[in-house]
């Protein structure tokens, strides 16, 4: 299928002012009906590599070296000149559709609005053109979404609408950059399924980016490594995943969490490039968690007296109301769900986007008002509190969102975010000592005590992440809900917040409801799994239990999704 070059990138280097390199002489070729996987963790050069093809670089941007495609220079082309390229012959997916969508324009009418530009056919035309891509894609009541508006989708339905706009003028070039990430393993296996038929129907060759190596795996036929702006290994699929050579490629392919085995930590990157061969293989074989050393633990946690205890948990969220004004009918988001947390445990919560688990965690601390039900959190009703109890139980529970960066305000310096909840509990004595004890929460989640003075948009994400969770801990909190914490972070960056929130359990004898979509993720974390279908708990039992015996049809869907 693979005839001849399409794109040759060749000694491409990318500054931004004065600054060092973030792209330093790199080269490499796409074929024609090639898919190419670009992996590597954030900051890497991934998407700046992408970018520097579309040329959608600021001015202050200095590039170098040629990016060849189809047999034309595309280096020395201006903007004006880049527009009859871009959307055409050369198409992208971008990462995150919410923000690359107009959220005030029809979904339908801005893949239109891309036919248009580029094809000489009417509007009529342009619409039944839409009406069959949505088709080709996937996607359900063709009509109605081509009349919603984004914000009325779900993150795959709109994910699939930025792959419609893509494919519009049938390019000869698509990039996917992170089109998958924080996405269902289910429709995440969709998307991957998807553009694999786009390439067998359409001819177009693929550059897919992501940080999920079991994505790549399964789609890409070559794969490219990349490290702070250098490639560091590229080859076919099977040769550099199942034979790697250098050591970052061996990190990211060892920290991902193993489905085969248990471990008590993830590796890191970083223990492969500091240590030698022979020690990383010894400290390997030292994170092996036997199932016989996991069963007695496990065994010993039923023994542990029992933290939180829900009953017939409800949320409905009123559809309808009669010509009264009274809800008449409801969405019933979470339906009589009912669990137990130990002190000590790790509780999982998985299922795809809608099934209600984030309502769920948060109406364990009526951040959401629940329906009905009971919860007792530590001989508590919570339901029953008065709020000025409730404010003051409140520290014991805490939550940890998906997005660090909306989780901080922006104006405020991470020293004072995490001191925050400590003033308005009026925990330790004077500002001193609270400062005292941000400083200590820093170098507890292993970030440096003059981070104090700097704001959220000097971190990175896994940084980000680690403020928040300084945060959390900064109220002493015996239970804290995770929800997605680790879905949108590099797999090397996650690896390292697991072992962060595992140390933390032990250190401060936490409780977690881990709320994720990943399985694997799910499987080295928890203790017992809860799945969740259309607000209901469907199946609960040991992780191990969960992953090697699922009784329910859709457990065994969910894992069948999964990318080992």
């Amino acid at each position: 299928m693979i005839k001849g070059r399409l794109l040759a990138v060749r000694d491409l280097m990318l500054s931004f002012g004065d600054d060092s390199p973030v792209l330093n002489k790199i080269s490499f070729d796409v074929g024609h009906g090639e898919i190419i996987g670009l992996v590597g963790e954030s900051g890497s050069g991934k998407s700046v590599t992408s970018l520097s093809i579309m040329k959608l670089l600021p001015k202050k941007a200095k590039l170098s070296g040629s990016i060849k495609f189809d047999g034309y220079d595309l280096t020395p082309l201006n903007d004006k000149a880049m527009q009859s390229v871009r959307g055409k012959q050369i198409s992208m997916i971008f990462q995150e559709p919410m923000s690359s969508l107009n959220p005030s324009h029809r979904c339908g009418h801005q893949v239109r609005e891309a036919i248009l530009i580029h094809q000489d056919v009417t509007k009529e035309e342009a619409k039944a053109k839409v009406l069959s891509l949505f088709e080709d894609v996937l996607l359900p009541d063709i009509e109605r979404i081509y009349n919603s508006y984004p914000h009325e989708l779900s993150g795959g339905q709109l994910q699939r609408v930025m792959i419609s706009m893509a494919i519009a003028n049938y390019p000869k070039l698509l990039i996917a950059d992170e089109p998958t990430t924080a996405l269902d393993v289910t429709v995440q296996k969709n998307i991957v399924d998807l553009l694999h038929s786009i390439r067998d129907k359409y001819g177009s060759s693929i550059i897919f980016i992501s940080h999920d190596l079991g994505v790549v795996k399964s789609i890409a036929d070559k794969v490219i490594v990349m490290q702070q702006g250098n490639i560091v290994e590229s080859g076919e699929v099977s040769q550099v995943f199942d034979n790697p050579t250098h050591p970052y490629t061996k990190g990211l392919l060892a920290c991902r969490p193993p489905l085969d085995h248990r471990l008590k930590r993830l590796p890191t990157v970083q223990d492969f490039l500091l240590k030698s061969e022979h020690e990383v293989n010894t400290y390997l074989k030292s994170l092996d968690y036997s199932f016989d050393k996991w069963s007695a633990d496990y065994n010993k946690l039923s023994q542990h007296q029992t933290l939180l205890s829900v009953s017939k948990l409800n949320k409905w969220y009123p559809t309808k109301t009669s010509w009264l004004g009274k809800p008449s009918e409801y969405f019933k988001a979470v339906k009589d769900v009912s669990f137990e947390i130990k002190r000590g445990e790790i509780l999982g919560l998985v299922g795809e986007s809608g099934s209600g688990k984030t309502t769920c965690g948060r109406s364990l601390l009526r951040l959401v008002e629940p329906t009905s039900g009971e919860i007792t959190f530590d001989g508590k009703n919570i339901l029953t509190l008065p709020k000025e109890e409730l404010r003051k139980l409140r520290k014991d529970f805490q939550i940890i969102f998906q997005d660090p960066y909306s989780s901080l305000n922006p104006r405020m310096k991470v020293g004072e975010a995490i001191m925050e909840p400590m003033t308005i509990h009026s925990l330790y004595g004077s500002k001193k000592q609270r400062k005292e004890k941000v400083i200590e929460l820093l170098e507890t989640v292993e970030l440096k005590a003059d981070y104090f003075d700097r704001y959220p948009h000097q971190f990175s994400g896994g940084q980000r992440q680690r403020i928040c969770i300084a945060r959390t801990l900064s109220m002493n909190p015996k239970f804290i809900v995770c929800d997605e914490s680790v879905s949108a972070l590099d797999v090397s960056v996650q690896a390292q917040i697991l072992n962060l929130l595992l140390d933390l359990k032990d250190k401060f004898d936490l409780s977690y409801l881990f709320i994720s979509h990943d399985i694997s993720v799910i499987k080295f974390l928890c203790d017992n799994v809860m799945v969740m279908k259309d607000g209901e708990i469907v199946e609960k039992a040991s992780s191990e239990e969960i992953y090697n015996n699922p009784k329910e049809h859709y457990t065994q869907r969910l894992i069948e999704a999964i990318y080992k």
